[in-house]
């Protein structure tokens, strides 16, 4: 029997999904698909210059399993580069510590580390905020009274 896949943790989502040479139809190029978590290795290991083992860590993995991330990470980038083709960022074995929240007063929307305790708007100081995608109360960010109606 098969072990089941450990869920990568990961800190942050870029704001672009896919990248593709200018001037190249789709259909006339090669796309690869870059898992959130290979993504996740990259940016630990490529841009903040941390160690394998500290990325690892971070990501809640062996460093063995992180070996194998990245290296598949970085051969998809380079077939993509080397050949022309797009990347695209999706999909993925992963869980991420980070939330957004959406306040019900004034309808700010921000992010929020898991480890934080930010119950309250930072613009309004309300604590009536929640899931931003629920439209309701979190289960890990619920204000002191969540049965409230409003």
């Amino acid at each position: 029997m098969v072990r089941p896949i450990k869920l990568r943790n990961v800190e942050g989502f870029p704001e672009t999904a896919y990248f593709a040479p200018p001037g190249r139809k789709k259909c006339d190029m090669c796309e690869y698909v870059l898992k959130i978590e290979e993504l996740e290795a990259m940016r630990l290991k490529d841009v903040q210059g941390l160690n394998q083992y500290q990325c690892a860590e971070k990501m809640g993995i062996s460093r063995q399993t992180f070996g194998n991330i990245i290296d598949s990470a970085r051969e998809k980038v380079a077939r993509a580069l080397t050949s022309g083709g797009a990347i695209r960022i999706a999909g993925g074995n992963y869980a991420t510590r980070v939330c957004a929240l959406k306040c019900f007063d004034c309808g700010h929307i921000y992010d929020v580390n898991l480890e934080q305790d930010k119950r309250n708007c930072p613009r309004c100081g309300s604590k009536k905020v929640g899931c931003e995608k629920k439209a309701a109360p979190c289960k890990r960010w619920c204000w002191e009274n969540a049965n409230t109606k409003w």
